[in-house]
């Protein structure tokens, strides 16, 4: 029942961040920090699919070394590729499952696990959401259907500022929040690059191991 009142908590302030907000950072970035914050993960990431490339592409990540974010591109193909198909799934050992494109580096990183999940809007493959742990998890179907729904709630809010702002696709979206992302003040607070204006909004708990 406590997971369930902290999930719930969760959706309430992601989606009520959405309602006062239409930077689509700033809701990537609140996303995978509560994500990662709620599950006691290690770490969690938002990616956004390009079709020219085939390659996901880092949209917001929390709780994982810039080592690790910069590991080389993530092929829709080759890393965890069945999860923007046939929808979410659970890699319990990520050092012996052939699906993980870099497992030397997942394992460097200190990650064991990892739950990867679609992100569809309107039918169309928009991208994927990750959760990282640090420990063998077996991931329950709560898990996967919370994560499932705020990977859809961020999609939803980033397909949202792609209209508002007339651009052409989630790639757009993605290189206009990099543009503003480097034109910002190199101020930072304890969360991890996170801006101040989603830090406040954040639970103030310490990060716990799972």
């Amino acid at each position: 029942m406590k997971q369930q009142l902290i999930n719930y908590e969760t959706m309430l302030r992601i989606t009520k961040a959405i309602s006062h907000s239409k930077d689509p950072e700033e809701i990537a970035l609140l996303t995978t920090e509560s994500v990662k914050t709620a599950l006691e993960a290690k770490g969690c990431a938002l990616f956004l699919f390009n079709r020219k490339t085939n390659e996901l592409e880092l949209a917001a990540s929390f709780g994982l070394s810039d080592e690790y974010i910069n590991k080389g591109p993530v092929s829709a193909l080759r890393s965890i590729a069945a999860s923007l198909v046939d929808g979410p799934v659970a890699i319990y050992d990520v050092t012996d499952d052939p699906r993980i494109q870099y497992p030397d580096e997942a394992k460097k990183e200190g990650i064991a696990s990892i739950l990867a999940v679609p992100i569809v809007v309107g039918g169309v493959l928009m991208g994927a959401m990750r959760v990282y742990t640090d420990k063998p998890w077996e991931f329950t179907l709560g898990d996967v259907n919370f994560v499932q729904a705020l990977a859809q709630i961020a999609g939803a809010a980033i397909n949202m500022a792609r209209y508002i702002k007339g651009l052409k696709s989630s790639i757009d979206v993605l290189k206009t929040m990099q543009e503003v992302q480097a034109r910002k003040s190199t101020r930072r607070t304890p969360y991890e690059g996170v801006p101040v204006s989603v830090s406040t909004a954040a639970t103030g708990k310490k990060d716990k191991k799972k």
